[in-house]
């Protein structure tokens, strides 16, 4: 199986460093000297890389045969593609590789469709699962545990517990809109001729942000 595990940035210095885009969690293996990557597009490669070394937290990798500015800067927007066994897998059992996590369907503890994994963002802080809904609209959910409680790869699902707001912007709206009116009615119901008056007029409550946690 091939799978893209970075994109080529711009170049970095005039010895043939370029600054990647890592797309993979194990980038010790994937992207270490010795690595023999395939490309996109094919004629640019394949790609040994030769040194790697983190600067200013951003990954650089200079490759065989390429010495200079020119040379790098002509590598750019090129994606590295690295061959995995489909088979393998991480070893620690509560990592995952983007493969396996591919096209994962995302559901409430409940049940409630979601909708499909279609990428992952690799972040500095915590990874991103895009996910397309039925409508054909995205929405983004951290891989975090606050936030994703399962992966179940027999049952080809993800399990999340979003916090208001994630999924639908307007879910805020009507959590902090029935706390006022259960504080002002006193949790009771309002009899006739009540006009409803007594929420404070403050808008929705903002999504709490969640700790970045484990990622795959």
């Amino acid at each position: 199986m091939q799978l893209v595990v970075a994109r080529i940035g711009r170049a970095h210095g005039i010895k043939g460093e370029v600054t990647v885009e890592v797309r993979t969690d194990e980038p010790e293996i994937r992207l270490g000297p010795g690595a023999v990557l395939a490309t996109e597009p094919a004629s640019t490669g394949p790609l040994t890389i030769e040194t790697g070394r983190v600067h200013s937290g951003r990954l650089l990798l200079r490759f065989e045969g390429v010495r200079d500015r020119t040379g790098a800067e002509a590598l750019r927007n090129t994606l590295l593609i690295a061959d995995v066994d489909p088979e393998e897998l991480p070893e620690d059992p509560e990592e995952f590789y983007d493969h396996q996590l591919m096209d994962l369907d995302v559901v409430l503890a409940d049940g409630t469709e979601i909708g499909r994994i279609t990428e992952i963002t690799h972040l500095p802080s915590q990874d991103l699962f895009i996910v397309e809904r039925p409508d054909g609209t995205e929405v983004m959910i951290p891989f975090v545990e606050e936030i994703v409680s399962e992966i179940d790869l027999e049952e080809q699902r993800a399990v999340i517990t979003p916090p208001p707001g994630l999924i639908d912007e307007n879910e805020a709206v009507v959590v902090s809109t029935r706390d006022e009116e259960s504080a002002a009615a006193g949790a009771e119901p309002s009899g006739p001729g009540a006009d409803g008056s007594g929420a404070d007029g403050s808008g929705p409550a903002e999504p709490g942000s969640a700790r970045p946690g484990e990622d795959d």
